[in-house]
């Protein structure tokens, strides 16, 4: 099991970056592919970012393609969700969750982080 806390989130102008991070416990990172996740207020929770576990596979969201970046530090067990030139659309509450090896399935999230963008 492991458990997810992410930090980073805060309020920002259009234009401006953030970086997000997710700090999680266990021995067995490495092992997970982890993905950053976010829900606006009013909207289902959507995928924004994936990373495979040793990092060699990653994926985006379209309407993020471009201006994110997900990598992962597996010696500090933490993920990481660069975010630049950011938008008033990309406000919302950013979760982090683990995928376990062999499984396509995110069965563990962290409490999530709020970005708020202004115009």
């Amino acid at each position: 099991q492991v458990q997810l806390v992410e930090s980073g989130g805060g309020l920002v102008q259009a234009g401006d970056s953030l970086r997000l991070s997710c700090a999680a416990s266990g021995r067995t990172f490495s092992s997970y592919g982890m993905g950053w996740f976010r829900q606006a207020p009013g909207k289902e929770r959507e995928f924004v970012a994936a990373i495979s576990r040793g990092g060699g596979s990653r994926g985006y969201a379209d309407s993020v393609k471009g201006r994110f970046t997900i990598s992962r530090d597996d010696a500090k067990n933490t993920v990481y969700l660069q975010m630049n030139s950011l938008k008033p659309e990309d406000t919302a509450v950013y979760y982090c969750a683990a995928r376990a090896p062999a499984t396509a399935v995110y069965a563990y999230w962290g409490q999530g982080t709020q970005v708020t963008v202004s115009s």
